[in-house]
């Protein structure tokens, strides 16, 4: 299908480019930006004025609940999601039922995510067995079927040896490994330490509980040479450590949820389990922190950390309550919201979301790895047009994701988010039209 994208604002943060012009797409690349040739017989013409036309967003962590946890969330309605919310490609960790530590799982879920064409799926093999700490995967395999890294998604390696061991396989055939730096034994609270957990009686999780992991990692990365990506983090003094470790030069890079860069621990009010998350929110001075650690490229990244959650699951005192929320959908509009209050440039901001995270993932995107977050002639027509002036409150029911938990529900104050998506491509056929 030839699809012309007329009169938006194309921004691409990659190259610098932010201009008012069109945009030719067939074949499912873009084959001209600006001047389009008189030849080219659109099928479909998208009026994009008054809209900003961006790379299709780059989401680093979402979970898509299948497959094991299917009442929680099915791969047609997360994919869904995603184009609603303009995500375009997306990496999944490994905590699926069964553990994506064989290639016939990993290859079996992106047939099924190219048969529905709605998003680009790159899921995280398991660094070990089951997530069990103990033995190391087939990474080699698991590469060759697709896994775009390793990971442990929210399970510590706590055999340090094993964890030094992985790392050195990995660092000897290139592949990188995804951790989020939080210690087995001292993170095993429901809430960040600190004044709000002591008044509501919650089991905390102190800084330490990052901090230490952060440094057992940071020491056994310039052992062994490893790249490392490090998610979610979640205070002040894992910042700052990261920011010493890059200056340092180690091969690191590091995201940032959107939970994280826009709530504290003070939003948990009287035991809201909407607020149930991993990692805690934190204090007002971590989220600061998260928020110019982000603007300065300290932090590569910024994530939606989507964990739909059902209802049985939520609805429970806040210490039993399942930890996780809905996040495709709003990772657009609360990055807008970040980088408006952060006094950043709109290219500026879409770079957390777009080209950045491309950048994180590098070669193991393959032949994508030139253009995904990108828009660039003979690149990939991966889409996201959306307009920056319209603003939307977030009513859960309204949400197509089939975890309607969210933090930001703002349908009883009436709050507004900022950019609404009018369409989303992926690789020129429109997954998702308002």
């Amino acid at each position: 299908m030839k699809i012309l994208i007329k009169n938006g604002r194309v921004i691409d943060p990659a190259s610098g480019r932010d201009e008012t012009t069109d945009l030719a797409i067939a074949a499912g690349r873009i084959v001209s930006i600006g001047r389009i040739g008189a030849d080219f017989d659109a099928s479909r013409v998208i009026d994009a004025s008054g809209c900003v036309v961006a790379p299709g967003l780059v989401d680093l962590a979402a979970r898509l609940r299948e497959p094991g946890h299917e009442h929680e969330g099915m791969l047609e309605s997360e994919l869904n999601a995603a184009a609603a919310g303009g995500v375009t490609s997306l990496v999944c960790p490994p905590d699926t039922d069964p553990t994506l530590d064989e290639p016939g799982l990993v290859e079996m879920l992106k047939f099924r995510a190219r048969k529905l064409s709605l998003c680009r799926l790159f899921p995280l093999g398991a660094l070990t067995r089951g997530l069990e700490g103990a033995v190391l995967t087939e990474m080699a395999e698991l590469t060759e079927a697709g896994c775009v890294g390793f990971s442990q998604a929210e399970t510590p390696v706590r055999d340090t040896l094993v964890l030094m061991r992985a790392l050195q396989y990995a660092s000897t055939f290139g592949y990188s490994v995804w951790l989020r730096p939080q210690d087995a034994w001292l993170g095993q609270g429901v809430a960040a330490s600190g004044a709000v957990a002591t008044r509501l009686g919650l089991a905390g999780v102190p800084v330490a509980a990052e901090t230490i992991a952060l440094q057992t990692i940071i020491e056994l990365q310039r052992i062994t040479g490893a790249r490392v990506h490090l998610c979610r983090l979640s205070s002040a003094a894992g910042v700052a450590l990261v920011r010493a470790a890059k200056a340092e030069g180690l091969p690191l890079t590091a995201d940032v949820s959107i939970n994280s860069l826009h709530l504290t621990d003070v939003d948990i009010g009287y035991f809201n389990s909407a607020m149930r998350l991993t990692p805690p929110l934190r204090q007002g001075a971590d989220r600061d922190a998260l928020r110019a650690a982000l603007a300065d490229g300290t932090l590569d990244a910024l994530v939606s950390d989507h964990t739909p959650v059902d209802e049985d699951a939520k609805h429970l005192p806040f210490a039993e309550a399942e930890p996780g929320a809905t996040g495709l959908e709003l990772l657009l509009s609360l990055a807008l919201k970040w980088g408006d209050e952060a006094g950043l440039a709109l290219p500026a901001t879409l770079a957390r979301v777009t080209s950045e995270p491309v950048r994180v993932l590098g070669d193991a995107l393959g032949s994508l790895a030139s253009s995904a977050g990108r828009l660039i002639e003979g690149g990939v027509g991966d889409v996201c047009i959306f307009d920056p002036d319209q603003t939307w409150t977030v009513v859960p029911p309204s949400l197509r994701s089939q975890g309607r938990h969210t933090p930001f529900n703002f349908a009883a104050t009436g709050m507004a988010l900022p950019g609404r998506v009018r369409a989303t491509l992926v690789a020129g056929t429109v997954a998702f039209e308002a």
